[in-house]
């Protein structure tokens, strides 16, 4: 059942993101950290976010800017790494907190509050008009690089930060595109290999059949959207979507998820 409602979720996870201004990686991370422990469910989101990406790749990549690429791109990978490998030692800290509810005893511990308030304030960032419109001079392209990489190491929230830095970088609709899914690249291979030999045996290889159907269903959602719906913005859905991604952040930093 687990296998049918995941693979279900990243179909309607990859269609939303045609119309509710969010990323794949930002609506299906809650979604994993229902089934799995949220350390691993960022791995796990890493590896769908990056195959789904590399699909892209190879239809866009073309257009991406070189420069723009190495000049942000390069330190994305490096604190990546370095966010990758905080999301690693955050996770082997002691809960601060135990209690009982609902007959349950719920754990709060510090990379479950460190991921909620990311997620709470990362989908902050899409609503709020002055946050979502934000734009960087092109001289920090370098600093939005690290940023970008540190986060999406961490939590995988990176989408954000790269579009704000990027928007003024005088690129092309195409190139703009392009060169933000080569980046995301770059970070996501970062953050897996980190991931990858840490979190194996918590279950980050038992987990390969449900990420490949995830993965899978997907693409079958981006391949829906894109043949049914413009890439548009509806407000209403938005709202719903961020007044869901902040009860589930709420949810999993009181250790109920």
């Amino acid at each position: 059942m687990d296998f049918i409602i995941i693979s279900l979720a990243a179909f309607v996870a990859s269609l939303l993101t045609f119309f509710s201004g969010f990323g794949l990686g930002t609506i299906l991370l809650p979604v994993f950290a229902i089934w799995f422990p949220i350390e691993l469910s960022v791995a796990l989101t890493a590896i769908v976010h990056f195959l789904n990406n590399v699909f892209k790749l190879v239809l866009v990549g073309k257009y991406a800017n070189k420069a723009v690429v190495i000049r942000f791109g390069l330190p994305a990978i490096l604190f990546a790494f370095i966010g990758a490998a905080l999301l690693v030692k955050v996770g082997d800290l002691k809960p601060i907190l135990d209690y009982e509810m609902f007959n349950r005893m719920l754990q709060v511990t510090p990379v479950k509050v460190i991921i909620a308030i990311l997620m709470i304030t990362f989908t902050l960032f899409e609503i709020i008009p002055r946050l979502k419109n934000l734009q960087v001079d092109p001289k920090y392209l370098s600093v939005g690089g690290m940023l970008s990489g540190f986060f999406g190491g961490l939590s995988g929230h990176q989408g954000a930060l790269r579009s704000a830095f990027l928007i003024r970088a005088g690129l092309s609709k195409e190139s703009f595109i392009a060169t933000g899914i080569v980046i995301a690249c770059f970070i996501d291979f970062a953050r897996i290999g980190v991931y990858s030999t840490h979190f194996t045996q918590q279950g980050l290889t038992d987990s390969a059949a449900i990420t490949i159907a995830a993965t899978l269903s997907a693409f079958a959602g981006a391949f829906v959207g894109s043949k049914l719906l413009k890439k548009i913005t509806m407000a209403a859905v938005q709202v719903l979507v961020s007044i869901g991604l902040c009860l589930l952040a709420i949810a999993l930093g009181m250790g109920l998820i």
